[in-house]
Order: C-alpha cells, then structure tokens, then sequence
C-alpha cells in the first residue's frame, strides 16, 4: 500500500473517531448531569452520611482537604490510615480532639488477593453508620454544599451508586497535557442518557475519587469485597449494579469537587499506567487507540501539509478537547495542547505494556 492509500484510510479512521467523539460530547454537552448546590431539606427527610475517606501517606494533601470535609457536616466522618509511614495518622489524632465528627480509623493488615485501597475502603463500610456510604479520595477537595448536593442528587436520581468527576486541577504542563483526558474520554465516548439505562451493563462508567452508595445497596451489590483485586474497582463496581438490575448515576463535579490527582507528570504517567491497560483490555487494543489518537490529534498536523483535508481534522480535534473541557469545567483554551496530549501519553503506554497488569503503588507491589 503506497503513501496516499495509507493517508487515505488513515483520514477515514481519524474521521470516524472524531464524528463519534464529537456526537457524543455534543449530547453530553446538554444532558450530562452536574452537581448543584441544594436546599437543605428537613432532617427527617434526609438520609444519614458517612463521609469516608481511605489514607495512605496523605500528611502533605490532608491539611487543604479534611477542613472541607468537616465544614460539610457529615453524621460522621471516618478517615482511616492505611498503614501511613509519614505522620498521617498522627495528624488525624490531633484534629479528631477538636472535631468530634471525625473518626480516625487504623487499618488491619492487607489481606492476600486485595487491592490497598479496596481493602480500605471495605473497612470503612464495616464500620460506618449512616445511610448513605460516601466514599472521597483523600486528595479531593469539597467546597460548600457539596456533600448536600450529592445527597439530593442521589435521592433525585434514584441512585444504588452515585458518582462523580471533580474538576481536575492541574499545575504543570505535564498535568495539563494528560490528566484532562480522564473528561475527554467520559465525554467523548460514553453518552449520559446511554448510561441512564438501567441493563446496559457495559454502558457505564465510575470514578473512585467520589462514589455515593445506599447502604442496601453496598451490601446488596457486594461492597468493595466484590472487586477486591481489580484496579480498575470503580468501573468494575458500576458494571456490577449495572448487571444486576441496580441504577448507577453519573455526575460532574464542577465548582464544587476538584482535585489534584497527581502531583506533576512523573506521578501522572505512574498513575495512568496501573490502569489503563485494564481499561484497554489488551495491550493490542492499547496500542491501536493510541495510534489511533496520535494520527488523529498529532500527525493530523503535518498530514494538513500533504493533503488540505486534514486541516478539517485538525480543526475538528482541537474543537472536541475545547468543548470537553468546557462541559467538564475546564478553560477550553487549554484545547490548544490537545496535539501533544498522545504524544505526552506514550510513556504511560509503555510502562503499562512492561508492567503488563502488575505495578507498584503506595509502596505495595500487585502482580
């Protein structure tokens, strides 16, 4: 196949991928819920909460978070340290003398076949009280009403399994190239009124940075224990409700929940590369996305020169990353780096395809 018959198919794969992409965030534009802000309706009506939080060396992120938490006003608050080598614990101790609704919890040891922060968060759920299990990474920060948004929305919506995207803040331009891909995937790929339906097992997604569960259905559905050595637990978990007939509803967080996720690009490219080749689900199917996004996204540029066509790609690319980050809150100028993002995704392909399925994290090897 000489030159212009590979450019040729190449202009059809990269039109399609962005003909689908754009239909669905053009959809999710107008329908993908968001938290809002809610009335605090009378206390008989609400529902209990327990705020829970998994911690792991998190002494350097908890001061700007647990404050947060607390202002919400959870029933309780229970954060518990998983075996925390840098002073997390300790700090816990010295806030819970103050704060009456904040529980410090010590982990018990990672059982064989758990994952740490599915362990974690079992032992949490076992000892909460509250009727709606609320579950935070330790780096997500809540500003005010969110807690009572994600209340209302999950009695609004009907939702076993509430969960949400913060708004993902990022520092570097490492971060900036890579972590806003997380919303341009969901966005791009996965129509909100598609994941509204209740037995499409596959049409779904999670994040564990925030997942709200009614109690009933925790343990109607299996808990944490059900997933106990995926690392992808958060999208495994939404397609088990899913499955057996419960109800999964997806959010943005937008104003009131961000994050940041990882602190520069090192901990990105290590962050992304535990997981996304079991998001793949083959490290063939990895490695044709991702040459499927560099054709699309990067070498549509030097393509444009060759053939004008692909000047449509170009436009048509950096417009998808522009109006993704929009809906997810982000400033769409930032769309404009869109041509690195596969580029700067490389290093995660690889060390995910050497580490095939196993990686170190928080100290823990899994294989």
């Amino acid at each position: 196949m000489n030159v212009n018959a590979w450019l040729e198919v190449a202009w059809w794969l990269a039109l399609a991928l962005l003909a689908l992409g754009w239909s669905v965030a053009l959809v999710n534009a107008c329908t993908f819920p968001s938290l809002a802000r809610a009335a605090r309706p009378p206390a008989a009506r609400r529902p209990t909460v327990s705020l829970l939080v998994p911690a792991r060396d998190e002494r350097a992120t908890l001061p700007a978070t647990l404050p947060g938490w607390l202002a919400q006003g959870p029933e309780e608050l229970l954060v518990l340290d998983d075996a925390s080598s840098d002073g997390t614990g300790a700090y816990l101790d010295e806030v819970a003398l103050t704060a009456p609704a904040l529980r410090v919890l010590r982990g018990s040891a990672l059982p064989a076949g758990w994952s740490g922060k599915n362990w974690a968060c079992q032992q949490l759920a076992a000892a909460a009280k509250g009727e709606l299990l609320v579950f935070t990474d330790a780096d997500v920060r809540w500003e005010a009403g969110a807690l009572e948004a994600v209340r209302s929305a999950q009695t609004r919506l009907g939702a076993d399994l509430l969960t949400c995207w913060p708004r993902q803040r990022c520092h570097s331009l490492g971060e900036r190239l890579l972590v806003p891909l997380v919303d341009m995937l969901l966005l791009s790929t996965l129509p909100a009124p598609l994941a509204r339906l209740r037995h499409v097992a596959s049409a779904t997604g999670a994040n564990g940075q925030l997942m709200a569960w009614t109690r009933d259905a925790y343990e109607r559905f299996g808990g944490h224990a059900a997933v106990r050595a995926e690392v992808l637990e958060d999208v495994r978990l939404a397609q088990r409700v899913k499955r057996l007939g419960g109800r999964v509803a997806l959010t943005l967080g937008r104003e009131l929940v961000s994050t940041r996720m990882y602190d520069g690009y090192g901990a990105a490219v290590r962050g992304f590369a535990k997981n996304i080749l079991a998001a793949a689900g083959s490290p063939l199917v990895l490695l044709a996305v991702w040459l499927l996004n560099l054709t699309t996204y990067t070498l549509a540029w030097p393509f444009a020169l060759l053939e004008p066509r692909w000047w449509g790609v170009v436009v048509a690319g950096v417009g998808l990353r522009a109006l993704t980050n929009a809906t997810a809150g982000r400033a769409p100028v930032e769309a404009l780096l869109q041509p690195l993002a596969p580029l700067a995704l490389a290093p995660v392909v690889c060390q995910a395809l050497r580490w095939r399925g196993g990686y170190v994290w928080r100290g823990r090897r899994y294989a």
